[in-house]
């Protein structure tokens, strides 16, 4: 229950600070701004979208998910590790920008799908870095957060990187 809490209220907390926060449009990543911003966040989304699916990949070799692979040495739980702390690492200077120069907006459907989630990603985050090292929760309760944490990244590609990339454009939305 304390974990659901404190995921909670950090996706909370990033919203309100989002809501109330006064966008400034003129925010550089990296030196880059404006439209040439906006395409270097949609590639490192899909980076940060890409290194999901490997982390995928890894989680489901440790758990022995994969239908006739060996069971993962050890080195797997090591990558999984490293894949996750490098994921984290890229996901803020895009939400650094994202927050700063947009804050939460609610002003389209797209825009709220990833306003959202971009918020419960962090949410997310904190539950499995809390999730995985307990030993008392039920055994279903890391692949729910992984499973949040994964939805959270692909709705975020989805809504924004792919949605940049494709001339602002995404089926569906």
């Amino acid at each position: 229950m304390l974990i659901a809490a404190l995921s909670a209220g950090v996706a909370v907390a990033i919203w309100v600070i989002g809501r109330n926060h006064t966008p400034q449009y003129t925010t550089d990543l990296f030196g880059a701004r404006g439209a040439d911003a906006v395409t270097l966040k949609a590639r490192m989304g899909s980076a940060l979208f890409g290194l999901t699916l490997v982390q995928l990949g890894l989680a489901l070799w440790m758990y022995g998910r994969l239908p006739r692979v060996a069971a993962a040495p050890r080195a797997v739980r090591f990558a999984h590790r490293v894949v996750g702390w490098v994921a984290f690492l890229l996901s803020v200077p895009i939400a650094f920008h994202c927050v700063r120069t947009y804050g939460v907006e609610t002003t389209s459907a797209r825009v709220q799908l990833h306003s959202v989630a971009g918020c419960a990603l962090y949410g997310a985050f904190v539950a499995k870095v809390l999730v995985v090292r307990s030993r008392r929760l039920p055994g279903w309760t890391l692949p729910a957060a992984g499973s949040a944490l994964f939805v959270a990244i692909g709705l975020l590609w989805y809504s924004g990187a792919l949605w940049a990339l494709n001339g602002s454009d995404a089926p569906g939305l």
